[in-house]
């Protein structure tokens, strides 16, 4: 049956690191690859921590970690802090989010850009 064939990829996936998985890489991973990331820390029995993020500091930091510990990772941008993150003093209207639109926005354009560096797999949320 289908679910016996889930169950025996899920045994396959728990047999490994999360660097096997094909086409696993540094960087902002997505789609089937983000997918597969996240059901073999399921069968593995790992969370992959969610952070947060405010600033190109904050998103260092998280990077900083994850290559430390060679763990995967996911950099979050709430509507505070994407607001935060494209600057305070931009205006914010509610119903328009122009702030947080634009730092969430730009905080992306900036994992995709220094996360392959840190050499572990990034999530963006």
């Amino acid at each position: 049956s289908s679910l016996r064939k889930i169950r025996v990829d899920l045994l396959v996936l728990a047999a490994m690191s999360f660097w096997d998985i094909p086409g696993m890489k540094a960087g902002v991973v997505t789609g089937e690859l983000a997918w597969s990331l996240l059901q073999h820390a399921k069968a593995n029995k790992y969370a992959i921590p969610a952070f947060n993020c405010t600033s190109t500091s904050t998103v260092n930091s998280v990077l900083e970690a994850g290559k430390e510990l060679n763990r995967p990772v996911i950099i979050q941008f709430s509507e505070g802090g994407s607001a935060f993150f494209a600057g305070k003093a931009l205006p914010n209207e509610k119903g328009k989010l122009q702030a947080s639109i634009l730092g969430a926005v730009a905080g992306a354009h900036f994992v995709r850009h220094v996360a392959p560096a840190y050499g572990i797999p990034v999530l963006v949320h």
